[in-house]
């Protein structure tokens, strides 16, 4: 039986779009239904549901960063209530959005889309470059990028240059930001760090770590796991699915 997984902050529309589903798609098992980005991340990642509707537009993580976080081979559905954008960038691409409220009809095209996607192994660099795409649409214009970070260690304050960072990770309400002399705690999110830094510098390769590229020592695959590791630095960090393309060449 196929299953699937419904995020999205509004009660109501995850009823609506329950019942409907059931209408177009009576063999489908919902297993589970969400309020906020981190509890979709943390289900799909313990539920590994063949599909994920996921709203755009979510507390905690955006549907754009749950999405960047799977690691299986989770279809994702996204739903958005206005972004015009992101109608126009999933007519170019091999996934699909619902725009809400959604009708019956328009559903069951989308589930005859993911019906299809399930039968074909899925594209994690096409994935990765509608979520690059739809990313930078959501920034409009880009701030300049950041040279210096001020961030604490206990009760210092210290100034950083970008290129002496390892890599940052989110974590709870802080950001991490990893140095060779140890951790540092900015308050900024991850997601909001990500669109100052320079691009060409700094690589998001999960939905909660973003790393120097200049840093990376290695990777390591392990059937569809991928590892890094960034030099003097021991612990390996895991590298979503849908960023794994970025390590080809190394």
């Amino acid at each position: 039986m196929t299953t699937a997984l419904i995020a999205d902050d509004e009660p109501h529309l995850r009823a609506h779009l329950r019942e409907l589903l059931a209408e177009v798609w009576p063999e489908l098992r919902v297993v589970a239904e969400c309020e906020n980005g981190l509890q979709a991340a943390e289900r799909i990642a313990a539920l590994a549901p063949d599909v994920a509707f996921l709203d755009i537009k979510m507390p905690g993580l955006t549907g754009l960063e749950v999405a960047q976080g799977i690691e299986g081979t989770t279809r994702v559905v996204f739903v958005t209530a206005y972004d015009s954008y992101a109608v126009q960038a999933f007519e170019r691409a091999a996934v699909d959005y619902l725009l809400k409220p959604t009708s019956a009809e328009r559903l069951a095209r989308a589930v005859a889309r993911v019906q299809a996607a399930l039968a074909q192994p899925r594209d994690d660099g096409a994935l990765a470059a509608l979520l690059a795409q739809l990313t930078q649409a959501q920034g409009a214009t880009k701030p300049t990028p950041l040279r210096w970070i001020r961030a604490s260690r206990g009760d210092t304050t210290y100034q950083i240059a970008v290129e002496e960072v390892l890599y940052f990770q989110s974590d709870d309400k802080y950001t991490l930001v990893i140095t060779r002399e140890g951790e540092h705690l900015i308050r900024t999110s991850l997601a909001e760090l990500a669109q100052q830094l320079p691009p060409e510098q700094f690589w998001q390769v999960h939905r909660s770590t973003v790393v120097g590229v200049a840093h990376v020592a290695s990777t390591r695959r392990e059937g569809d796991r991928m590892t890094l590791h960034v030099k003097g630095h021991e612990r390996p960090l895991a590298v979503s699915r849908a960023y794994q393309h970025l390590f080809k060449q190394m």
